[in-house]
């Protein structure tokens, strides 16, 4: 875990600032900025948005803007020459090696803080940890990347638009937009940053952490499904459980990969679905058998010899049945082969 840097201390009296550059503005100081206000001593900073260095030279903190990142000072800029770190150069527990905007010079260094506030947790607490990282790999990161100029992939098939920093970018004046208030459009943008952090923050303490004590239960309990003990059962449908069930799996250190996981849909019918090869993978294990896929109902009971089904994908990733046994029935017919 990062170390938070230390409080300033100030007259009680006496509003901190924030500084950043002014001008047109980008998602990753928005953010920096928007993660910076959840913080109680900074909640009642004042942004000041300048390029002068006497005016940022009297700020408490400073990101974006400046031309140094020293922790120490409170100073979060990544432009100048030399800059290139990364998650992973600041500490090496963690793998993520895309270089860092003020958005994760930021989250560095004062993510453990602001989730606790979010999550009323402390700082070193599991979930804490946990979700430092989650938020890290599917938010932040893509802010550090796209602010850097790095691409996601080498050769993009379409144009990708709709992204938070292309939202970001686009509450920014119009370039013949005459007398725009930049700083109104800024904090625009950070009270539309703060409520997606806020959001996904609150997704992964509400709805993802409580599914990893499903999926561990599940894991137990795998041999009571079958006894290759790589078909899962879960008593409820919709829950996240890709995430956990690839990170428990190493962590665990299972002898057998997962290939099937089982589960009531909102009919009250059963599905199974097949796990894929990495978290984001298109790609499944193993996926349901070739001549069902496309199939369904009486047609697709008659080929597979068993009674209920629905549905098979025509990619073969999920399918259905009317019952639990007969889903599991289409697991284990898969795993034979």
């Amino acid at each position: 875990m990062a170390e938070i840097p230390a409080k300033i201390m100030r007259p009680a009296m006496s509003i901190l600032k924030i500084g950043t550059h002014n001008g047109t503005f980008h998602c990753d100081e928005v953010l920096a900025c928007s993660m910076l206000k959840i913080l109680p001593q900074y909640k009642n900073a004042d942004i000041i948005r300048t390029r002068d260095s006497s005016t940022l030279d009297a700020c408490d903190i400073v990101v974006d803007v400046g031309g140094t990142f020293d922790a120490a000072r409170h100073r979060y800029d990544h432009h100048q020459r030399g800059f290139d770190h990364c998650m992973n150069s600041l500490n090496p527990e963690y793998a993520w090696t895309t270089k860092l905007s003020s958005a994760g010079l930021v989250y560095f260094h004062f993510g453990h803080q602001v989730l606790s506030n979010l999550l009323c947790s402390n700082p070193g607490d599991e979930i804490t940890k946990v979700i430092f990282e989650k938020i890290y790999e599917g938010f932040i990161e893509e802010v550090d990347g796209i602010d850097n100029g790095i691409s996601a992939c080498e050769d993009p098939l379409y144009h990708i638009s709709t992204n938070l920093s292309s939202r970001v970018s686009h509450l920014n004046p119009a370039w013949n937009e005459k007398g725009a208030d930049f700083d109104d459009k800024f904090h625009k943008a950070m009270a539309l940053v703060k409520d997606e952090f806020i959001d996904r923050v609150l997704f992964y303490k509400n709805s993802w952490w409580p599914a990893r004590v499903l999926v561990v239960n599940a894991i137990n309990k795998r041999y009571d499904v079958d006894p290759s003990g790589e078909i899962l059962c879960f008593s409820s449908g919709g829950m996240p459980w890709k995430d956990h069930l690839l990170t428990l799996e190493s962590s665990l250190e299972l002898k057998t990969n997962i290939k099937f996981v089982l589960y009531p849909d909102e009919n009250a019918k059963w599905r199974v679905q097949c796990v894929p090869e990495k978290r984001g993978s298109f790609e499944n294990r193993l996926s349901l058998l070739k001549e069902w896929r496309g199939l369904r109902d009486d047609q697709l009971s008659k080929i597979s010899g068993i009674d209920g089904c629905v549905f098979v994908h025509i990619s073969g990733f999920i399918g259905g049945n009317t019952t639990y046994e007969g889903a599991l029935q289409m697991a284990k017919r898969t795993l034979i082969g």
